[in-house]
């Protein structure tokens, strides 16, 4: 009996001694408890241009008529068939939260650099979001861990109320004395000082204050609303505080290194997937080929018709019955799949295609419209690794001739800033909702029902996930369909 005591009493001691300091001794000494900003970024960075101009190419360039597919039998995007949850909803929510992160890493670790990157990104990925769908979850949007899983629709007003705000924060947040101390940016050399200025600092803050301006031009509508007018002239009026894109070099592009595992997302795409199965149309090759110009080589392959090696497009929105042999029109540069310059976010073309716009409206911005259109066709041609041929601009269909009506020439700049958007998000979509331009073709397989969208519908499974806060949203905006119209085009 004394030994069955014995033994009790020795595993007692056993189980007491296996429980006490468990979490010390289950504590991995080499792991961090606190995510430093840096170490988010950079992930982060990568993975949400990635999803971004994926969507460029998935759907924006389907619909704006950049290129169609080969064969479609059903219904595709280039016949106005806009299927609900198309688009970036569940990534770009996933990257906010990483976002949310960076944004929250930095107050806590007192880095204000980190904290206007993580700003200016969290404006870019909404100002998407809530143009693509209208009223989204924006203010409870990274509630999860409050228990909050079904967050409410905010007005898309009140979206882009808080997103200027934002920008501006960001803007005077923003250090060029300080190198970023746990370094992480792959868009700009921030995580060192040259000189002693911080370079990437000093472009973060032009892409803030481009980005602002790209959001403020989309606005104009609603201008006795939100001082839309005031803001732009504030933003012109003074660039030392307002800083924006001058030159090529300060144009938001994450370069992809392609070096594991930050590779371009169609590094290893299938000729099958990457080029047989779409083909550029008509509409945008045709255009290319009357201006003989040189980014056709970079961003088309050419095709054998009658001994001569030519850029040849399809039509878009074409009959069902209609079927393009492989190989005999052009698609995509394998170039394109590995290329480092494709992650396209804002540009500096694309800052003076708003700059051109707004002094055609009367707007102070330091030169001509005329002159800024021509800066912005160079730009593009630059950012593509080309040169602008002699004689291009004075090309009919390319000159800009200030007697022509404001109508003619908001077209022009509204042609080349659509070319100036090659793999860039939706932002050609967008612009195209806002003003009309460019005229696209239709074709004559769309079913006189389809019209061109001005929306995405949401996501299917949110009828399940958030039924009442959807509902309430699709009430507020008057329909959840692709031709419901979001607060600033109304």
């Amino acid at each position: 009996m004394k030994k069955i005591y014995t033994l009790i009493f020795l595993f007692s001691c056993m189980s007491i001694s296996c429980t006490k300091n468990f979490e010390q001794i289950n504590t991995d000494p080499n792991r961090p408890k606190e995510v430093n900003p840096g170490v988010v970024l950079g992930q982060m960075q990568y993975r949400i241009v990635s999803s971004s101009i994926s969507a460029a190419r998935g759907f924006t360039h389907e619909l704006m008529q950049v290129d169609a597919p080969r064969s479609s039998s059903g219904g595709g995007v280039h016949r106005y068939v806009i299927t609900p949850g198309t688009g970036v909803w569940t990534s770009f929510y996933t990257y906010l939260a990483d976002i949310d992160v960076i944004i929250k890493g930095a107050e806590r670790l007192k880095e204000p650099n980190y904290k206007a990157i993580g700003l200016v990104y969290k404006c870019w990925a909404y100002s998407i979001l809530t143009d693509l769908y209208g009223d989204i979850p924006y203010s409870e949007a990274m509630k999860a861990s409050e228990g909050n899983f079904q967050p409410k629709f905010d007005a898309q007003k009140d979206i882009y109320t808080q997103i200027l705000k934002d920008l501006i924060t960001a803007n005077d947040l923003f250090d060029d004395t300080k190198a970023l101390t746990y370094a992480g940016d792959g868009v700009y050399p921030s995580n060192v000082l040259t000189g002693g200025k911080n370079i990437g600092i000093q472009r973060w803050k032009k892409f803030c204050n481009t980005l602002r301006l790209r959001l403020l031009l989309r606005l104009l509508k609603h201008n006795a609303e939100l001082n839309v007018s005031d803001q732009i002239t504030a933003i012109l009026a003074n660039p030392t505080k307002y800083p924006v894109f001058t030159s090529n070099v300060d144009e938001g592009i994450y370069k992809f290194p392609n070096v594991t595992p930050y590779f371009n997302p169609y590094y290893t795409a299938r000729q099958l997937d990457w080029r047989d199965g779409t083909y550029y149309t008509k509409f945008f090759i045709d255009r290319l080929n009357t201006w003989n110009d040189p980014r056709r080589a970079v961003w088309a392959l050419t095709v054998p018709v009658n001994g001569q090696n030519v850029y040849q497009g399809i039509e878009s929105g074409y009959p069902t019955t209609t079927e393009y042999v492989v190989g005999k029109n052009s698609s995509y540069t394998d170039a394109l799949k590995t290329s480092a310059i494709t992650g396209v976010m804002i540009t500096y073309a694309e800052e003076e295609f708003i700059k051109a716009e707004l002094a055609l409206k009367g707007f102070t911005t330091g030169n001509t419209a005329k002159a800024h259109y021509e800066n912005g066709i160079t730009a593009s041609m630059v950012q593509w690794g080309v040169s602008l041929p002699a004689g291009y601009l004075q090309q009919v269909g390319v000159f800009y001739d200030n007697a022509a009506s404001e109508d003619i020439r908001l077209q022009q700049i509204m042609l080349q800033k659509y070319y100036a958007y090659f793999f860039n998000d939706y932002q050609a979509w967008f612009e195209k909702r806002r003003t009309g331009y460019p005229i696209l073709p239709r074709g004559t397989g769309i079913p006189a029902e389809n019209q061109f969208p001005n929306r995405i519908p949401y996501p299917t499974y949110l009828q399940s996930l958030n039924p009442t806060n959807l509902a309430a949203a699709a009430a507020a905006m008057g329909g959840d369909n692709s031709m419901t119209k979001v607060w600033w085009d109304k």
